[in-house]
Protein backbone atom coordinates (compact mmCIF):
# COMPACT_ATOMS: atom_id res chain seq x y z
CA UNK A 1 0.00 0.00 0.00
CA UNK A 2 1.41 3.55 -0.75
CA UNK A 3 0.63 6.00 1.66
CA UNK A 4 0.33 9.82 0.48
CA UNK A 5 0.47 13.04 2.32
CA UNK A 6 -1.27 15.98 0.51
CA UNK A 7 -1.13 19.45 1.88
CA UNK A 8 -2.93 22.33 0.12
CA UNK A 9 0.31 24.63 -0.24
CA UNK A 10 0.60 27.52 1.93
CA UNK A 11 1.00 31.11 1.87
CA UNK A 12 4.65 32.80 1.73
CA UNK A 13 3.40 35.84 3.42
CA UNK A 14 1.85 34.02 6.35
CA UNK A 15 4.37 31.07 6.79
CA UNK A 16 5.78 28.06 5.61
CA UNK A 17 3.99 24.34 5.71
CA UNK A 18 2.86 23.55 9.17
CA UNK A 19 3.93 20.51 11.84
CA UNK A 20 0.79 17.81 10.56
CA UNK A 21 2.01 17.46 7.08
CA UNK A 22 5.64 16.16 8.26
CA UNK A 23 4.67 14.47 10.96
CA UNK A 24 1.94 12.51 8.98
CA UNK A 25 5.14 11.71 6.12
CA UNK A 26 7.46 10.34 9.39
CA UNK A 27 4.50 8.50 10.85
CA UNK A 28 4.99 4.76 10.23
CA UNK A 29 8.30 4.74 9.26
CA UNK A 30 11.47 3.04 10.08
CA UNK A 31 13.68 4.24 12.97
CA UNK A 32 16.47 5.26 10.03
CA UNK A 33 14.54 7.22 7.68
CA UNK A 34 15.62 8.17 3.60
CA UNK A 35 13.94 11.17 2.58
CA UNK A 36 14.09 11.56 -1.07
CA UNK A 37 13.72 16.07 -1.61
CA UNK A 38 11.88 16.44 -5.83
CA UNK A 39 12.11 20.47 -6.09
CA UNK A 40 11.56 20.01 -9.60
CA UNK A 41 8.38 22.35 -9.34
CA UNK A 42 10.23 24.88 -6.79
CA UNK A 43 10.83 28.49 -8.28
CA UNK A 44 14.31 29.12 -8.52
CA UNK A 45 14.28 32.28 -6.72
CA UNK A 46 12.89 30.42 -3.70
CA UNK A 47 14.81 26.94 -4.12
CA UNK A 48 17.76 27.45 -1.40
CA UNK A 49 14.97 29.13 0.96
CA UNK A 50 12.24 26.31 0.55
CA UNK A 51 15.21 23.37 0.81
CA UNK A 52 15.91 24.60 3.68
CA UNK A 53 12.69 25.18 5.38
CA UNK A 54 11.89 21.84 4.32
CA UNK A 55 14.38 19.66 6.10
CA UNK A 56 13.99 21.57 9.31
CA UNK A 57 10.44 21.03 9.18
CA UNK A 58 11.49 17.11 8.88
CA UNK A 59 14.07 17.30 11.55
CA UNK A 60 11.63 19.53 13.78
CA UNK A 61 8.97 16.46 13.39
CA UNK A 62 11.19 13.46 13.51
CA UNK A 63 11.16 12.34 17.43
CA UNK A 64 13.99 10.31 17.84
CA UNK A 65 14.53 8.89 14.69
CA UNK A 66 17.64 9.58 12.84
CA UNK A 67 17.21 11.28 8.73
CA UNK A 68 19.02 10.86 5.36
CA UNK A 69 18.36 13.19 3.08
CA UNK A 70 19.03 13.03 -1.23
CA UNK A 71 18.34 15.76 -3.57
CA UNK A 72 16.24 14.84 -6.89
CA UNK A 73 17.61 15.67 -9.92
CA UNK A 74 16.56 13.69 -13.57
CA UNK A 75 19.80 11.22 -13.60
CA UNK A 76 19.31 10.02 -9.83
CA UNK A 77 15.69 10.22 -9.55
CA UNK A 78 14.51 6.32 -9.84
CA UNK A 79 17.32 5.35 -8.25
CA UNK A 80 16.54 8.05 -5.63
CA UNK A 81 12.86 6.90 -5.23
CA UNK A 82 13.70 3.44 -5.00
CA UNK A 83 16.16 4.21 -1.97
CA UNK A 84 14.13 6.05 -0.32
CA UNK A 85 11.11 5.43 2.22
CA UNK A 86 9.18 8.86 1.73
CA UNK A 87 9.57 11.06 -1.42
CA UNK A 88 8.71 14.84 -1.23
CA UNK A 89 7.76 16.39 -3.87
CA UNK A 90 7.94 20.24 -3.38
CA UNK A 91 5.28 23.00 -4.33
CA UNK A 92 5.78 25.65 -7.04
CA UNK A 93 5.16 25.19 -10.61
CA UNK A 94 3.23 22.18 -11.79
CA UNK A 95 3.98 22.43 -14.80
CA UNK A 96 7.70 22.06 -14.44
CA UNK A 97 7.32 18.74 -11.98
CA UNK A 98 5.26 17.41 -14.44
CA UNK A 99 7.45 18.10 -17.85
CA UNK A 100 9.82 16.22 -15.53
CA UNK A 101 7.99 13.33 -14.27
CA UNK A 102 6.23 12.80 -17.18
CA UNK A 103 9.33 11.23 -18.63
CA UNK A 104 9.48 8.46 -16.16
CA UNK A 105 6.91 5.54 -17.07
CA UNK A 106 4.80 3.42 -14.45
CA UNK A 107 5.48 6.26 -11.74
CA UNK A 108 2.85 4.05 -9.56
CA UNK A 109 5.17 1.56 -9.82
CA UNK A 110 8.19 3.40 -8.61
CA UNK A 111 6.19 4.93 -5.98
CA UNK A 112 4.12 1.63 -4.55
CA UNK A 113 4.86 1.15 -0.85
CA UNK A 114 6.32 4.31 -0.56
CA UNK A 115 5.64 7.88 1.26
CA UNK A 116 4.71 10.03 -1.42
CA UNK A 117 4.38 13.60 0.13
CA UNK A 118 3.06 16.22 -1.98
CA UNK A 119 2.55 20.35 -1.21
CA UNK A 120 0.74 22.09 -3.55
CA UNK A 121 1.57 21.16 -7.53
CA UNK A 122 3.28 17.97 -6.06
CA UNK A 123 -0.03 16.78 -5.08
CA UNK A 124 -1.72 18.47 -8.18
CA UNK A 125 0.86 16.47 -10.22
CA UNK A 126 -0.36 12.88 -8.87
CA UNK A 127 -4.38 13.73 -9.25
CA UNK A 128 -6.21 12.64 -12.83
CA UNK A 129 -6.25 16.08 -13.15
CA UNK A 130 -5.80 19.46 -11.14
CA UNK A 131 -7.16 23.45 -11.45
CA UNK A 132 -5.03 25.88 -11.05
CA UNK A 133 -5.89 28.89 -8.86
CA UNK A 134 -3.96 31.30 -10.40
CA UNK A 135 -4.30 30.69 -14.33
CA UNK A 136 -7.98 29.17 -13.80
CA UNK A 137 -7.07 26.40 -15.65
CA UNK A 138 -8.01 22.79 -15.87
CA UNK A 139 -4.93 20.14 -17.00
CA UNK A 140 -3.89 16.86 -16.57
CA UNK A 141 -1.95 15.14 -13.82
CA UNK A 142 0.09 12.11 -13.43
CA UNK A 143 -3.17 9.54 -12.60
CA UNK A 144 -1.49 8.16 -9.79
CA UNK A 145 -4.04 8.90 -7.40
CA UNK A 146 -7.52 8.42 -9.05
CA UNK A 147 -8.84 12.06 -7.76
CA UNK A 148 -8.82 15.75 -9.40
CA UNK A 149 -7.69 18.19 -6.89
CA UNK A 150 -7.72 21.87 -6.16
CA UNK A 151 -5.04 23.12 -4.19
CA UNK A 152 -4.96 26.87 -2.56
CA UNK A 153 -8.88 26.02 -2.29
CA UNK A 154 -11.03 28.48 -0.74
CA UNK A 155 -14.95 28.07 -0.66
CA UNK A 156 -15.77 31.15 -2.55
CA UNK A 157 -14.67 29.11 -5.41
CA UNK A 158 -17.16 26.80 -5.66
CA UNK A 159 -15.72 23.09 -7.44
CA UNK A 160 -14.29 24.14 -11.23
CA UNK A 161 -13.46 20.41 -11.65
CA UNK A 162 -17.79 19.48 -11.20
CA UNK A 163 -18.36 18.82 -14.59
CA UNK A 164 -15.24 17.27 -16.31
CA UNK A 165 -14.43 13.48 -15.14
CA UNK A 166 -17.05 12.74 -13.55
CA UNK A 167 -15.61 9.21 -11.84
CA UNK A 168 -12.99 10.87 -9.82
CA UNK A 169 -14.01 12.88 -6.45
CA UNK A 170 -12.53 15.86 -6.27
CA UNK A 171 -10.18 16.52 -3.35
CA UNK A 172 -10.46 20.26 -2.30
CA UNK A 173 -6.86 20.73 0.03
CA UNK A 174 -7.49 24.51 1.59
CA UNK A 175 -4.20 26.33 2.28
CA UNK A 176 -2.22 24.55 4.85
CA UNK A 177 -4.24 21.32 5.15
CA UNK A 178 -3.25 17.72 5.03
CA UNK A 179 -5.05 15.06 3.82
CA UNK A 180 -3.46 11.57 3.99
CA UNK A 181 -5.11 8.90 1.70
CA UNK A 182 -4.07 5.07 1.84
CA UNK A 183 -3.96 3.55 -1.54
Amino acid sequence: MTKFVLHGGFDKNVGYIKDEFFEQALKETPENVKIFLVFFAEFYEYLDLRIKQCKDQFENNKGSKNLEFKMATEENFLEGCDWADVIFLSGGRTVNILNVLKKFQNLDQVFKDKIIAGDSAGANALGHSFYSRKTKEINAGLGIIPFKIIVHYAEDMGNPLAEIEPDFETLQLHEYETKVLNL
